[in-house]
């Protein structure tokens, strides 16, 4: 399965499957936005923005494509099999991918990787540009922010924005992520928050607090955007 998924000829068929989809889902569901002026000036003005989802929401993900159009915005994607579907999806509606990799203890070609690929983020966001991430992508645990999105915050110091995103009808997988895709003709919702900022100061203890301050507001965008379109939370 790893190999068929490797294939560069199932790799675009299923980019084109899902960019089409998520261009459906944004045309045909009815979204609701809250509190979505807080990251106006950033649309209007020249700053980078960080701009977080849950990694289970990226079939929804295009509800928050109006805002990010606006902007020069790129989105941290995973170089794995399905991340190159993804991000071949998502420059389908104009957000081309920065690729970066997770890193595991002791392999230091994708360290050096993920190294690159943050500083490459860090460039892009001083240099006005807005990247889109999925902290808790590509292996989780779910609904928990990595380190990456704070380190690229830190370094660049531009805002961060939290986005709670929610559909119904919708399924939800049973996968660590508990992906949902949302049917067509719907309701949807986001949710704002931010901006938020990592001090340039900020040692690791500062970091972890973060990390859980923010992966509890996320969370809880997340499930006010559930209630907004009347579904329970999983």
């Amino acid at each position: 399965m790893k190999n068929l998924l490797r294939n560069d000829g199932v790799q675009a068929a299923l980019g084109w499957v899902l960019g089409t989809y998520l261009r459906v889902i944004l045309r045909t569901v009815r979204w609701r936005h809250e509190n979505v002026q807080c990251v106006e000036p950033v649309l209007v003005g020249d700053s980078g923005a960080i701009a977080l989802f849950w990694h289970g929401r990226i079939p929804l993900c295009l509800a928050t494509a109006p805002q990010w159009w606006r902007k020069r915005t790129r989105a941290f994607v995973s170089p794995s099999a399905d991340g190159e579907f993804i991000a071949q999806a998502l420059a389908m509606s104009g957000f081309p991918a920065i690729r970066v990799s997770s890193a595991k203890k002791g392999d230091s070609a994708k360290a050096r990787q993920a190294v690159a690929a943050i500083r490459e983020a860090v460039t892009w966001v001083e240099g006005g540009g807005a990247l889109v991430v999925t902290p808790d992508g590509p292996r989780g645990p779910n609904e928990m922010i990595a380190p990456g999105a704070l380190q690229i915050a830190r370094r660049s110091g531009q805002p961060v924005f939290l986005m709670g995103i929610a559909a119904s009808p919708a399924t939800q997988m049973d996968t660590w992520d508990k992906v949902m895709f949302a049917a067509p003709f719907g309701r949807g919702a986001v949710v704002w928050e931010g901006p938020l900022r990592v001090p340039p100061e900020a040692d690791e203890a500062a970091i972890q607090g973060l990390i859980a301050d923010w992966s509890a507001r996320l969370s809880a965008a997340t499930r006010r955007a559930e209630a907004l379109v009347g579904r329970t939370p999983h």
